[in-house]
């Protein structure tokens, strides 16, 4: 089984001239070390296949989120996948184990200039700001979410440019867990989630 596994979520990839490109990179990798999985493409319909989804990452080392930033966030189709897989009692909770001690790796592009993301910027904060919610995620389930790679302002990249990042992404694909630094033990005490905190019915 592959131990990456790369979810690529980019509601119109025709149109993409970076995430494409990135994708195309994951897939000349080694298959028998990573799959790439086009979310868009896997469920046009919006109806994930949680066991399959799950099966998927269980064996893997490393899952990379890779997507545009949409508002700040992720796109919704993978934010349903994160609802719906990351499951309590199966990604946290009681008995919920499944992805202790894998590697998290954000990868996302920013219609955004670096510069916009600054206090006299547009977007007033600092990218960092916007990710307290995946390192929490990553947290709660007991994994360690790897330094996310930006790339911003990307549809103003010129060719050589995606390029570059496109081989830049394969490299360190190939390479992990190499650069990856330290063991794969979550960087700190995966919180006790009590077996009340999320109730059947709300």
């Amino acid at each position: 089984m592959p131990d990456i596994v790369v979810l690529v979520a980019h509601p119109q990839l025709r149109q993409s001239r970076v995430n494409a490109a990135l994708m195309a990179a994951a897939a000349r990798a080694d298959a028998s070390r990573v799959e790439v999985c086009d979310l868009y493409a896997h469920y046009p319909d919006y109806y994930i296949d949680v066991p399959r989804e799950q099966a998927r990452i269980a064996q893997a080392r490393l899952i990379v989120w890779q997507h545009p930033v949409h508002w700040y966030g992720m796109p919704p189709l993978m934010k349903l996948w994160l609802d719906e897989v990351f499951a309590f009692g199966w990604a946290y909770g009681p008995g919920g184990m499944a992805l202790q001690g894998k590697d998290l790796w954000p990868v996302m592009t920013t219609g955004g200039t670096a510069e916009s993301y600054q206090p006299d910027g547009h977007n007033r904060r600092p990218f960092e700001d916007f990710l307290p919610p995946l390192e929490q995620t990553a947290i709660l389930t007991g994994m360690r979410i790897l330094p996310p790679w930006i790339i911003h302002g990307a549809h103003r990249l010129e060719e050589a440019e995606i390029r570059q990042q496109a081989d830049t992404y394969l490299e360190r694909l190939q390479r992990y867990p190499a650069w990856a630094g330290g063991s794969h033990a979550s960087s700190g005490a995966k919180p006790q989630v009590p077996d009340d905190a999320r109730p059947a019915s709300r």
